[in-house]
């Protein structure tokens, strides 16, 4: 009998771990906020925004990571290689459903060795240019490429970046040859853009919208479907040569697969909770994001849907890395 109540109580044990650990005080140490790109970006921006009104709200310090490279995967794969013991979350960008398209052999899957926690929110793209630059609209630069292809760069935050999905999918659209320069983040794109390195760049309105408030780049075309309010009189590319033509940047929040669904949905309360916070929907906002906080099914869908969008671009357009 003793033998045999000891195998039962450790079978109870056994199948009341994982319930102890979803139960146990959460967070009862610093959670760490991995940002996937460098410093200067618009996710280093967003995770440092929410990571400080999340400190506060769980009385536990955030410590925001930055991992960048390979268009944010090297980051996400620190992710999933975590402990899925709630203390270990990502803030990523579009890219993410992108790169399972892009890049082949990811150490990772995404929907299989990550779970959705947050969709914060979405945002238009902008092409922006140096002010000594000739164009005074997105128009004028499809022309430009047209007339001679090849000669009209523009860079992006990386290599399979959204911006540079969305001008590989306009330049097919309108059969224009446009020259990539990938950079490394938003951080190091936009230092170049503003020293005239780079005579084109397109990023989220969150990560160009700062620098065309203070006249060093100009606004040349959106990707939304209608004018944002950040920039007044600036017009969608499907207004200037490009019809129907669409494409938003998005940021979320992820963790390791296998994370306890009561840590998942309580960080997300806390994210959608900050997220209505007035300074920090004041900043986020102001940048161009359009709010979401979409819990962990909304972004698991949302997430889905774009991979398989771009992965037809990436199909259609011969995308690969290093392009």
């Amino acid at each position: 009998m003793t033998v045999t109540r000891a195998a039962l109580a450790a079978a109870m044990l056994a199948l009341l771990a994982p319930l102890a650990l979803a139960q146990a005080p959460w967070p009862d140490k610093p959670v760490k906020l991995v940002a996937v790109f460098p410093p200067g970006g618009s996710v280093d921006q967003v995770a440092r925004i929410v990571g400080q009104q999340l400190s506060v709200q769980i009385g536990q310090p955030v410590v925001v990571e930055n991992k960048g490279g390979a268009s944010g995967s090297i980051g996400v794969a620190q992710v999933a290689l975590a402990p899925p013991d709630g203390y270990t979350f990502a803030v990523v960008f579009d890219t993410h459903g992108v790169n399972p398209s892009l890049i082949p052999n990811l150490p990772f899957d995404t929907l299989k060795d990550l779970a959705s926690v947050t969709l914060i929110g979405t945002s238009p793209m902008a092409i922006v240019a140096h002010v000594s630059q000739p164009y005074k609209d997105f128009a004028d630069v499809i022309a430009a490429a047209k007339a001679k292809p090849g000669s009209v760069a523009y860079g992006t935050i990386g290599a399979g970046s959204l911006g540079h999905l969305a001008m590989a999918q306009v330049g097919n659209q309108v059969q224009a040859g446009f020259t990539h320069v990938p950079y490394k983040g938003g951080g190091p794109l936009m230092n170049d853009a503003i020293g005239n390195q780079v005579p084109l760049a397109i990023g989220s309105v969150f990560l160009v919208q700062p620098h065309v408030k203070a006249g060093r780049v100009k606004a040349l075309g959106v990707t939304s479907t209608k004018e944002t309010p950040q920039f007044p009189g600036v017009k969608p590319f499907a207004e200037q040569g490009v019809p129907g033509f669409a494409a938003l940047s998005w940021w979320g929040v992820i963790a390791p697969a296998k994370t306890p669904k009561p840590i998942i949905d309580r960080m997300h309360a806390e994210i959608a909770k900050a997220l209505q916070n007035a300074g920090v929907k004041e900043k986020l906002s102001a940048q161009g994001m359009d709010i979401v906080g979409g819990g962990p099914a909304e972004l698991d869908a949302f997430l889905r849907g774009e991979i398989e969008r771009w992965a037809k671009v990436v199909k259609e357009n011969n995308i690969k890395v290093g392009d």
